[in-house]
């Protein structure tokens, strides 16, 4: 889950630079801040600014206070942190809000940023009369949180100590379960704010929680919500990202061409997808090792191709291991899926970020794992399941449906 979360991170975050335009009127903010049981030291905040830049900042605690002044066109959610390596998620001494243009003020607690207060930003004022909103469903999915962190921790202490794969197995699976216990809290606060984003289309929080909520919600919905904000709002970096990330998924969806790559697969050798056009269907199934869903889907995903591969089908896995190898080898030969083809997305690790310039996921609009998308004998989408498309159980009515049964 973790791993989801910063990949949705990075791409929310490289969208916003693409988006961003140096054009936007820039205005100055000033926030002074207080930070009880704290008299000293550096505190850290971070935001996208206007031109595309991540904006970096520090300024130093003088007696428990202490002051940020910059420039910003349009509300963002900013981070605030004491952390000497900067900010973390679920973490006693980080936090966001919404920094906005004006005279703001911040109060904050040390090991306790959960609870700081925000005035001066109409915009954090929204979010923060959302989350009362949601206070039920959010609770309880503090609850279960707490208990899958304690599972997954268990899990990756096992791993550490190198147990057997099948005691590994079932800890995942116990992880796995606590998880989707919060199913139902998630529909209800999912469903509390897109009738928020609904009800208020002028709203820059509204655009912000559709472009974070955009993996988890179909392209017809994403369109719908998009279609309903006002021009004020798909103006701000949060509507440029939302409609960036709405065309990369319709390009990844039916009646598209498919965009060619050519990668080495898994065995080293090369392999294109303009190799199978004029003679096979292709299948390519975004995956990771890590990805729970994923994996359990693996021996259903076998059997459609053990039924349909002399008939002119294919499948390409695309795995999101590309940092890890020996994970990606080791969970192809676990599941034995080593009979059709194996490549990485592509996505690389430099010393400022990622290099998407190969990345096959952001060319088609990947949002979230898995999804596949299905390309006809002519090269074009014919289906997408999953991450925006139909549900998965739909793809074997499409084959069977150009195969037979």
């Amino acid at each position: 889950m973790r791993k989801m979360l910063t990949r949705i991170l990075v791409s929310m975050i490289g969208a916003l630079l693409a988006c961003a335009t140096s054009s936007a009127q820039l205005k100055n903010f000033i926030l002074k801040g207080t930070i009880k049981d704290k008299t000293s030291g550096l505190i850290k905040m971070g935001w996208v600014a206007a031109d595309g830049n991540f904006i970096k900042d520090s300024a130093v605690i003088t007696n428990g206070a202490f002051v940020f002044k910059g420039t910003v066109s349009w509300p963002v959610m900013a981070y605030i942190t004491t952390n000497a390596d900067g900010f973390k998620f679920n973490d006693a001494n980080s936090a966001t809000f919404f920094l906005e243009a004006g005279k703001l003020t911040l109060h904050v607690t040390a090991n306790d940023f959960a609870n700081m207060k925000v005035e001066g930003s109409a915009t954090h004022d929204e979010f923060v009369g959302l989350e009362k909103a949601k206070a039920a469903a959010t609770g309880e999915l503090k609850q279960i949180n707490e208990e899958y962190r304690k599972a997954y921790e268990a899990y990756l202490d096992a791993k550490k100590q190198q147990k057997p794969e099948s005691e590994l197995d079932i800890l995942k699976e116990k992880a796995e379960a606590i998880k989707e216990k919060g199913a139902g809290a998630r529909a209800r606060s999912t469903e509390i704010s897109k009738e928020y984003i609904k009800s208020h289309p002028d709203s820059y929080l509204s655009v912000y929680l559709a472009y974070t909520m955009f993996p988890f919600m179909s392209l017809s919905e994403a369109q719908a919500l998009y279609a309903g904000f006002t021009e004020k709002v798909k103006q701000s970096a949060d509507g440029k990202g939302f409609l960036k990330s709405i065309r990369e998924v319709e390009a990844g969806s039916p009646g598209s061409v498919a965009a060619v790559f050519a990668k080495a697969d898994i065995n080293g050798d090369s392999l294109s997808l303009a190799d199978f056009k004029g003679n096979k269907y292709v299948l390519l199934d975004f995956w990771a090792s890590w990805c729970v869903p994923c994996r359990k889907g693996n021996p259903h995903l076998l059997s459609l191709y053990n039924k349909y591969k002399d008939k002119g089908f294919e499948i390409i896995g695309i795995s999101d291991d590309d940092n890890n190898h020996e994970a990606w080898k080791k969970a192809v030969a676990m599941d034995k899926i080593g009979v059709w083809k194996h490549i990485l997305t592509g996505l690389k690790r430099t010393a400022t970020g990622f290099d998407k310039s190969e990345y096959i996921s952001a060319t088609y609009g990947i949002r979230s794992l898995p999804t596949k998308i299905l390309v006809d004998k002519n090269g074009v989408i014919v289906g997408r399941y999953g991450g925006g498309g139909e549900e998965e159980e739909d793809l074997d009515k499409m084959l069977e449906k150009i195969f037979g049964s």
